[in-house]
């Protein structure tokens, strides 16, 4: 039965290819952007989405695409990048990605009150909602989208029914497949009859993706994590812009996972950028290595000398704050905070506890990744165990409070394995509600307010200390640090 669904398919996919190429492009070929002639040609999902949503009626689908590619082109929706939008219309915070509903989709927000009926902006703005959704689709590649219409505190100024069709038609013919569901939300009663125009323009099969909430109703659909406190929610999400939302985490310049020629590799570059080492302890064990080694005449019995390193260490290492999740404590809770441009960009830390009683898969994202270096940005954490994460920006690139690092972390089971083979089919696998989240930002101390978290001794200054004298040493810049005055 599934042998011949998918022979079905894959004929219904090569008929459609044959006839858009031989009864439209031929004929059309100026109207369309060759790049999505192309990928007609070569990505089967692309195809299927049109099919699915046509229902597998060849001719209905041909239609569709017509009418799509044409978009696609006068919109110039392969090229549209964040200088096609004008900045205001960025800044303002009426449309964009942010969160996740309870099934694990995307969530697209419209906030209309933001939306003023004007003609001369109505084309920026429908660029706008092309460029989000072609940025979601190509990195989401059919992952389905939850639209969030936020109508509070909305007046009849901001009902542009013009634009609500451009909407309504982005997932009806331009993006098919990916509308999970329209969440409506405090439509004021005076709006019951454009709303019946918008359903009309959906359909009698798609008006069930309309779901009409108030705060009691909308947390059957998203939960508060990711809802607004109008809305009933404990998001603490602020729109601003520059940079785009940071939704957009990408891998880190550097992704010194857990394969560990990568990881030695970057170490020598540190050294030979840097022109000396610093205290990028791994693991306890590599700690003790390192104390022993700036205290070889220490004459305290094997077993005493561990415990009281293991201690100093561990209260050196010891975090400002701590964000407590479902599956990893994470320290520093809010804020990454990095030397001076005085003092040079410093490294710091990122630790990471398992408080769960399996392996934690986690991955580190930022929206900024050509600036950093993350070391291991891609592996796991044992049960009750904790990881330390190295970050440093690459080169003389400068830290920005703009820039953003996503912590993201998922149980595995107690059979997987951990290698990086096994741990990129498992993040292809996992679902996304099972999927911890935490952001940090970035922050830049001043040079006379050192921060705990900042890695800066370096093995050539630490030869002649000992492990007191770090300590000490942490001690003093915690409490010159706390002491000072705001």
């Amino acid at each position: 039965m599934a042998e011949n669904n998918a022979q079905n398919k894959a004929k219904l996919i090569s008929e459609t290819r044959r006839r858009f190429e031989a009864e439209y492009v031929t004929d059309k070929s100026e109207k369309y952007d060759p790049r999505d002639v192309e990928r007609l040609q070569q990505d089967d999902n692309w195809v299927e989405s049109y099919l699915v949503w046509r229902h597998n009626v060849v001719d209905e689908t041909l239609k569709m695409l017509d009418e799509s590619f044409q978009w696609r082109k006068e919109f110039s929706v392969n090229d549209l990048n964040e200088s096609s939008i004008p900045r205001w219309l960025l800044e303002i915070g009426g449309i964009y990605l942010h969160g996740y509903d309870k099934e694990g989709n995307k969530l697209f927000w419209i906030r209309v009150k933001y939306h003023i009926k004007d003609q001369k902006t109505i084309l920026d703005k429908k660029k706008l909602i092309a460029f989000w959704l072609e940025r979601y689709a190509k990195r989401e590649n059919g992952k389905p989208i939850t639209v969030m219409f936020d109508l509070s505190e909305t007046g009849l100024n901001s009902i542009d029914m013009d634009f609500v069709r451009f909407i309504i038609n982005c997932f009806k013919v331009y993006y098919p497949k990916y509308l999970s569901k329209i969440v409506i939300f405090d439509m004021p009663w005076i709006m019951n009859a454009a709303f019946k125009i918008v359903k009309s323009w959906l359909g009698p099969e798609a008006v069930s993706f309309l779901k009409f909430t108030s705060k009691n109703e909308v947390q059957d659909y998203v939960s508060v994590e990711y809802l607004p406190p109008h809305m009933g929610g404990t998001d603490p999400f602020k729109y601003s812009y520059p940079p785009l939302v940071d939704d957009d985490f990408q891998t880190p310049l550097c992704e010194n996972g857990p394969i560990a020629s990568e990881d030695e590799t970057s170490s020598k570059e540190d050294i030979e950028i840097d022109g000396k080492e610093t205290l990028e302890t791994i693991s306890n064990e590599e700690q003790t290595t390192l104390l022993k080694k700036i205290n070889p005449a220490e004459s305290i019995p094997k077993a005493e000398e561990n415990e009281k390193v293991d201690s100093k260490m561990k209260t050196f290492k010891k975090p400002l704050s701590v964000f407590k999740g479902p599956l990893l404590h994470i320290s520093p809770a809010e804020e990454l905070y990095f030397g001076s441009t005085e003092s040079g960009e410093k490294k710091t830390l990122i630790v990471l506890t398992n408080i769960t009683k399996n392996i934690v898969a986690f991955k580190v994202r930022t929206t900024a990744p050509e600036k950093y270096r993350v070391k291991p940005s891609n592996s796991s954490c044992d049960p009750g165990a904790s990881v330390d994460i190295v970050v440093s920006p690459h080169g003389g690139l400068t830290v920005s409070a703009q820039d953003r690092f996503l912590i993201m972390a998922a149980e595995m089971e107690q059979s997987s394995g951990t290698g990086p083979a096994e741990l990129t089919q498992f993040w292809k696998e996992v679902p996304r509600n099972k999927v911890m989240e935490h952001r940090l930002r970035c922050h830049t101390v001043e040079s006379n307010k050192p921060n705990t978290l900042t890695l800066k001794d370096s093995a050539l200054n630490m030869s002649d200390k000992t492990s007191e004298d770090i300590y000490l040493q942490f001690a003093t810049s915690r409490c010159a640090r706390d002491c000072s005055p705001p």
